[in-house]
């Protein structure tokens, strides 16, 4: 799979919930959580997700309510029409 060009992330962005944006060859999404408990049954989620798309992103749970979410297709150097996906599969939970 290739990843996108500029012009095709920039036009897809906007289809995503506000939480996305991009950061280089990654889409970021930032969440925050009611406790520590409701971050981790979101990780749960999104593993389910992931596990069911066969493409995994990188989870950073910090400050014990906020998890950061970085998809990026490493074997194609960069964002992918994959990553846009999860990125809608995860906002629908």
């Amino acid at each position: 799979m290739e990843p996108l060009s500029d012009a095709e992330i920039d036009a897809r962005l906007p289809g995503l919930g506000p939480a996305w944006r991009r950061e280089g060859d990654a889409l970021i999404g930032d969440r925050e959580c009611a406790d520590f408990a409701a971050v981790i049954a979101l990780v749960n989620a999104i593993a389910a997700a992931a596990e069911d798309a066969d493409h995994h992103p990188d989870l950073l749970i910090h400050g014990y309510r906020r998890l950061r979410i970085t998809l990026s297709t490493h074997s194609a150097g960069g964002i992918t029409a994959r990553d846009f996906a999860l990125a809608a599969a995860i906002d629908a939970l």
